[in-house]
């Protein structure tokens, strides 16, 4: 299993969620975890302590790509002249690679310091995935995990402005490489979409785009309670919720 986790904007944690979370990785059989970005509220030192802490604590292995609030917002010097320089200091590169027995992930960063919350990919990270998906075994799932999304449905509205411009070029060029699926965060709202099927890319497979809400912030929108997504080794795509009562997170139907 995969566990897909977003938007935790440590700085607006609940405690209750970050426990739950832990037991959830004792008690079930997780091969790895991806955290889509905006790991942080406002890019604070305090705040990437607490959640790399958190991350480490649940022993094991992880990959994380920035997300826009991981960078400075009021301190302009910083925000120009070195955007990523605490999230470096904590995580490293800015796009790493994981891979494990049954997935290959790959981080892709969509932030610039130009921009608030528009995403934002090159041509040069387009070739670059797209040679390391070549390169990857056929067998493991291939993931990209970047945090804007690619696509947003119609009725999300403004939503689709965040979308980076060159989304639909690098799905027709790391889908002919057996792409599974993105993972993202940024809208705080669940989502699930077949890529191939919205933008007729002609693959014989799916490209699953795959929306997570906030795992565990109290920064909730739409009514969508806290969540985060699982991907199961053989394709499937799972949804847990936070249920208030009982204080842990709870699949729900398919």
């Amino acid at each position: 299993m995969l566990l897909h986790l977003s938007d935790l904007h440590f700085g607006t944690e609940k405690p209750e969620c970050l426990m739950a979370i832990q037991q959830f990785c004792r008690d079930h059989p997780i091969e790895a975890i991806a955290v889509s970005g905006d790991l942080t509220q406002r890019a604070r030192f305090l705040q990437f302590l607490s959640c790399k802490y958190f991350l480490e604590r649940l022993n094991l292995p992880y990959l994380v790509v920035p997300g826009n609030h991981d960078i400075p917002l009021y301190h302009v010097f910083n925000r120009v002249f070195s955007p990523f320089a605490r999230y470096q200091a904590f995580f490293g590169a800015l796009e790493g690679v994981l891979e494990t027995e049954h997935f290959y992930l790959l981080g892709v960063n969509s932030i610039r310091r130009r921009h608030h919350t528009k995403g934002h990919i090159s041509l040069a990270q387009i070739q670059e995935i797209d040679a390391r998906l070549r390169s990857a075994p056929a067998h493991k799932l291939k993931i990209v995990v970047v945090h804007q999304p690619f696509y947003t449905s119609p009725e999300d509205g403004h939503a689709v402005k965040d979308c980076p411009v060159l989304g639909r070029m690098a799905l027709e060029i790391w889908g002919q490489q057996g792409l599974f699926g993105l993972l993202h965060g940024h809208l705080h709202q669940t989502a699930y979409y077949d890529l191939n099927r919205i933008y007729q890319l002609g693959l014989d497979h799916p490209v699953f785009e795959i929306h997570a809400g906030t795992a565990t912030s109290h920064r909730l929108r739409k009514g969508q309670p806290n969540s985060f997504n699982v991907v199961t080794t053989q394709g499937g795509l799972q949804h847990y919720v936070f249920d208030v009562q009982s204080r842990e997170f709870i699949r729900q139907p398919s």
